[in-house]
C-alpha cells in the first residue's frame, strides 16, 4: 500500500540523487542533514530505498510515515 514518508539522513545530497532515490524530493537542514520526502509504493520499495541510503554510507537519522493530511 502506498504511503508518504519523510527520511532524514546525516550528510548533504545534491538534487541529482533524487531520481536514484525513487524520485523523492530533497531538502536540507542544519547541521548537514538531508531530508527526503515523498510517496513510496510499498514496504519492499521502502526497504530498497533504505538499502540505497545505506550503500551511500549515510547515517540514517529518522524514518517517519506521514499522515495522509500532511502536505508535502
Amino acid at each position: 500500500m502506498p504511503a508518504r514518508y519523510r527520511i532524514r539522513v546525516q550528510g548533504r545530497l545534491g538534487l541529482e540523487w533524487s531520481a536514484w532515490l525513487g524520485g523523492l524530493s530533497l531538502s536540507w537542514q542544519e547541521p548537514g542533514q538531508t531530508v527526503l520526502v515523498g510517496q513510496v509504493v510499498d514496504q519492499a520499495a521502502l526497504h530498497g530505498l533504505l538499502n540505497s541510503i545505506r550503500d551511500l554510507g549515510l547515517p540514517l537519522l529518522e524514518v517517519l510515515r506521514l499522515p495522509e493530511e500532511v502536505s508535502l
